[in-house]
């Protein structure tokens, strides 16, 4: 864990890569969620790399993993305490996001969107 030269370097080992935001994000919308169910919830990830990505999460600390001794096999995940912390800082990613792509939109002219709508997002992003 001490291989990394700033504390972004290090978030960025803990969160970083395609899926572990979004899995995270699918458990901060319910307190426990099964394999099976995340797996069905993010189509796109192989089943491979979804228990690769759980596993360090689970190293990392920021989700649990609880296995029940039934058949057939039940496992349920869910955010830590460390993990539920993350939340608000990926709802403002999220914000950022959507300002981001209003801003992009109005360059390139592809929304009807009105130019003090992006001027608004801008303070709500600074209060988070």
């Amino acid at each position: 864990m001490g291989n990394y030269r700033c504390h972004f370097e290090l978030t960025l080992q803990l969160i970083g890569g395609k899926w572990k935001l979004l899995v995270i994000y699918f458990l901060s919308l319910q307190k426990v969620i099964r394999f099976g169910q995340l797996r069905r919830t993010l189509p796109e990830i192989s089943e491979r790399m979804l228990v690769r990505q759980l596993r360090e999460l689970e190293d990392d600390g920021l989700v649990s993993r609880k296995v029940y001794g039934t058949v057939p096999p039940r496992v349920d995940y869910a955010l830590t305490p460390l993990g539920e912390s993350l939340v608000p800082i990926m709802e403002s990613l999220r914000a950022w996001g959507n300002m981001y792509e209003l801003s992009r939109e109005q360059v390139t002219g592809s929304a009807d969107h009105a130019p003090d709508q992006v001027q608004e997002l801008a303070p709500e992003l600074a209060d988070q």
